[in-house]
């Protein structure tokens, strides 16, 4: 494990958030391997493993302008999101990096170990951090930590690619999601991912790297997460795809200028 990180250099060499501004990303303040949501790990499923494979093979072979990085609701676009996906990003050949599942320590991992490598996208959209925030073993702090060092190291590997960090989308607790007759109001856990939300709000500097909270767009006038955007309460519908790009459209048509 390299102690005080790569990104140390990066960061004071090219100046990349500011010396005016230190506050933003603060890249010197992360090392690897501090805590879970901080240090790179694979997983062991098979399928992740072949879909890791698969987007190797895939890499030589694209060029795309935008790719999204992430977890289970990423990957739906694949899925559920798939007809939204092709009106919305396949003139920009997107490349899909969401793996059910991940936390940010898998991300890590991921873009250690040779997703983004051989391209230059000129944009990429991440979010990730709700299945850090279900386990009681992170804290918001260490979830925002992650994150962080994810910017930094999509900033390092790609520094001509813009990021752009989606707040952690709204979710019903688990016994809200047991109950199917609810949806989902204000809980504990959609709380913590709007802590984490606060912090890494303020990783944006307006050059590289911005943030964008998307997250009244998918509930209701009372502030409500419903089944008919997220069936499930935490991964969206087809309608939770349509209105996660509608709303998003104006940011990314802006940021590919």
């Amino acid at each position: 494990m390299r102690q005080c990180w790569w990104i140390l250099c990066i960061a004071a060499a090219s100046g990349l958030f500011g010396c005016s501004r230190p506050q933003k990303a603060n890249c010197s303040q992360i090392t690897l391997g501090t805590h879970a949501a901080v240090t790179p790990v694979p997983r062991s499923d098979e399928w992740w493993t072949r879909r890791h494979q698969t987007i190797l093979e895939q890499i030589p072979h694209k060029n795309p302008t935008v790719i999204f990085i992430g977890d289970s609701i990423t990957h739906g676009w694949e899925n559920k999101g798939k007809a939204v996906w092709e009106q919305y990003y396949s003139s920009y050949d997107a490349l899909n990096l969401g793996y059910g599942g991940d936390r940010t320590e898998h991300v890590l991992w991921r873009l250690q170990n040779g997703e983004i490598d051989g391209i230059q996208p000129k944009l990429a959209v991440l979010m990730i951090g709700t299945n850090n925030a279900a386990r009681q073993q992170y804290s918001a702090e260490q979830i925002a930590d992650g994150i962080r060092a994810i910017v930094c190291m999509l900033r390092e590997k790609l520094p001509r690619t813009k990021v752009l960090i989606l707040a952690i989308f709204p979710r019903g607790s688990d016994e809200q999601r047991r109950d199917k007759t609810q949806d989902a109001s204000y809980n504990p856990l959609w709380a913590k991912n709007d802590r984490v939300n606060q912090m890494i709000s303020k990783l944006a500097d307006g050059r590289n790297i911005f943030y964008l909270d998307i997250n009244k767009a998918f509930l209701n006038e009372q502030g409500v997460l419903t089944r008919q955007v997220m069936p499930d309460l935490l991964h969206p519908e087809e309608k939770g795809y349509q209105i996660w790009a509608e709303a998003m459209d104006p940011t990314l048509k802006r940021l590919l200028k």
